[in-house]
């Protein structure tokens, strides 16, 4: 290596030292032992520019390492991200920092993807490399034409999610991603020998990618690699042999460097061994404007690439400019309103998930930026319709991903898919399998991504099955994620109006559970309003004045009208409310809340699940009933009953408990 390229790379690493140290935390091994890796694929072979950070043909950059989250941040200042400051770096993993301890997505900044959890970096990655194939299908390729590239760490590919991740990579045979290894052999607990012995080359070879190994850091081979995987015709993993905390004199290729600031003593020797003898934070003006020079050639390739842009139509135009998301969407309340009215002239009895198949049917007719899939049950979730058109290897012309038995891969693939910018992607499972896809929906959460989960057999109404498949905790689980909205639709009616609401939604993601059994139309009347989006609404009283007031979700609403009924024939007026989305309803104003849930009447929720969630809504009187325990193998309506939840049962539950208010 040359003299300037040590310059380059010791300007990420002294950064990345001085940083961990100010904040007294952090990890300053990762950075320094992949600085040449990430100082080579920035100045020959990223394509990317730093005045335009949303430029949509850019090459992705994502650190699945995201514990060494200061490369990134010294990589995003050197080359001259207004985001990140040098001030931004100072308070690295401090209040208010845009340099938090591991990468948190901001559109606009650089960071791609909020990492951290390790393998999810790489998941995402799969998605976006997808949305690349997708679009360039659509656009052609000299409009779209990018690479996604991706550090990952020892701990990256432990994790099971690389498993499904880079398996279903492999078998779509995405070419434009690239996965530098960085195989320094150390983890937090010490050698990775401690708990790996895997054949890395015969892995990635079995999933169907290439297998390349270099010296990470050798500049010659580091390009020679970058520029091989660049013309494959499958995905690359280039196995980086680095060290880590790389000119550490007594901590490099240790782990005491991994997860620790590397201590004034010994930073004062770093900088003696690498010759750096400039002051914490200080970048030598001739090393920052080489830097900045990288990331200003970014400008020249965006303008040809608008310059050929311009040669297009302009509907493409607008839709690229645009990054194609918000196209179309005025659309979709004519259409819910349509499809409403339809089929409130046959008030049919459906399945939700059935529901959730006519809307996305609908849907697809208006949206082709929805891309759909399944965690291999798309017969039961009903997620692929007759406007879905499978996506493979050799076709990408298409909207519609068979995502094989990989639950956690399809919701980290949703993320990048949803991030790449032009895609709405919605993904379905069981709804007890929601579990294997929690971390991935946590961050669709957390970076604020409209992505739709399609969870089915939401309860014990799936039946004979058992209390393996049937949820119970699971709606709990979900409502505890900040910033999503978790909907259960009770009819037609409102699934549509539920789909409406989460395609509507910029920055909450969804997740909308059906069931496996029929239910009722519910809606006396039809009404224009999308009354889910409030979260809750009468669908029916006795009176204004009502002692009880029935609250419930999905299937339960059927219930809670039946109840209501039999309440009525016993001289005990009531209303029930359907609540397909607590999230919404606890946004509304104190009034609308009230309104709906008078404090006065007694209050009783029901739904077949845990009633953790649905505690707040009772007031001093309310009784929430549920299920506390695992369920049955056994036809659904005799689980019902065997549960307590039957009409019967449910009414001698009020009669006891108005008996003790009076």
């Amino acid at each position: 290596m040359n003299l300037k390229f040590n310059q380059l790379s010791n300007a990420i690493r002294f950064l990345s030292i001085d940083a961990v140290q100010k904040a007294n935390s952090g990890h300053p091994g990762m950075p320094m032992g992949m600085a040449d890796v990430a100082t080579v694929l920035f100045k020959y072979h990223l394509r990317f520019n730093p005045k335009n950070p949303n430029w949509i043909n850019r090459d992705r950059f994502i650190l699945s390492a995201g514990h060494g989250s200061m490369l990134l941040y010294s990589l995003l200042y050197l080359t001259g991200y207004k985001s990140i400051s040098i001030d931004s770096i100072k308070n690295f993993r401090q209040l208010n920092s845009i340099c938090a301890g591991h990468p948190e997505y901001e559109k606009g900044s650089g960071i791609e993807t909020t990492t951290g959890p390790l393998g999810q970096g790489l998941g995402n990655a799969v998605g976006m490399a997808i949305a690349e194939e997708i679009l360039r299908k659509k656009f052609g390729p000299t409009l779209i034409n990018n690479k996604t590239y991706v550090i990952a760490s020892d701990g990256d590919l432990m994790e099971g999610i690389s498993h499904e991740a880079m398996s279903l990579a492999g078998h779509l045979k995405l070419k434009n991603l690239i996965v530098f290894f960085d195989n320094n052999k150390i983890s937090i607990d010490g050698s990775t020998s401690l708990s790996v012995s895997d054949n890395y080359k015969k892995r990635f070879e079995g999933y169907g990618w290439n297998f390349l190994e270099i010296n990470g850091h050798n500049e010659k081979q580091i390009s020679k690699a970058i520029t091989k995987a660049s013309k494959a015709n499958k995905p690359t993993v280039i196995s980086c042999k680095t060290i880590i905390g790389f000119g550490s004199p007594n901590k490099s290729g240790k782990a005491s460097s991994h997860g620790s600031p590397l201590g004034d003593e010994e930073i004062a020797l770093v900088r003696k061994k690498l010759k750096w003898n400039k002051e914490p934070f200080e970048i030598p003006e001739d090393i920052l404007n080489a830097w900045r020079k990288i990331g200003e050639k970014g400008i020249q390739l965006e303008q040809r690439w608008l310059e050929t842009l311009d040669k297009k139509d302009t509907k493409i135009k607008s839709v690229l400019k645009d990054t194609y998301i918000e196209s179309n969407l005025k659309d979709l309340e004519n259409l819910i309103k349509k499809e409403k009215a339809k089929y409130f002239e046959t008030k049919p009895a459906m399945a939700t998930r059935q529901c959730s198949s006519v809307a996305i049917e609908s849907i697809l007719n208006i949206l082709p930026q929805l891309v759909g899939g399944s965690a291999d049950l798309s017969g039961s979730n009903n997620t692929k319709t007759n406007n879905s058109k499978v996506i493979n290897s050799k076709n990408f012309d298409g909207n519609y991903i068979h995502y094989g038995v990989r639950e956690h891969g399809m919701a980290a693939v949703m993320n990048g898919l949803a991030l790449y910018s032009g895609l709405i992607p919605y993904g379905g499972t069981f709804l007890i399998f929601s579990d294997y896809c929690k971390p991935s929906i946590r961050l669709s959460a957390l970076m604020g991504l409209k992505v739709i989960y399609i969870f089915s057999h939401d309860s014990i109404g799936l039946g004979e099955d058992g209390p393996t498949h049937q949820p119970i905790e699971q709606l709990n689980g979900l409502r505890a994620i900040p910033n999503l909205n978790v909907f259960r639709p009770a009819d037609i009616n409102e699934t549509l109006e539920c789909w409406e609401i989460a395609l509507k939604n910029k920055n909450t993601p969804s997740a909308i559970a059906l069931s496996r059994q029929k239910l009722p139309y519910i809606n006396p009347s039809l009404s224009e309003e999308n009354k889910c989006k409030n979260g809750a609404y009468v669908v029916k009283m006795t009176s204004h004045n009502s002692k009880v007031t029935l609250v419930a979700s999905g299937s339960e609403v059927e219930l809670a009208l039946n109840v209501h009924n039999a309440l009525k024939e016993n001289s005990i007026e009531s209303k029930v409310v359907s609540m397909p989305c607590q999230e919404l309803f606890d946004q509304q104003s104190e009034d609308f809340k009230k309104d709906i849930l008078d404090k006065e009447s007694l209050i009783v929720t029901i739904e077949a699940g845990n009633v953790s969630s649905w505690k707040k809504y009772l007031g001093n009187k309310g009784i929430s009933l549920g299920i506390d325990r695992f369920g049955e193998s056994a036809p659904y309506k005799k689980i019902y009953e065997h549960l307590n939840l039957s009409v019967e049962k449910i009414v001698l539950s009020i009669q006891e408990r108005l008996r003790k208010l009076t």
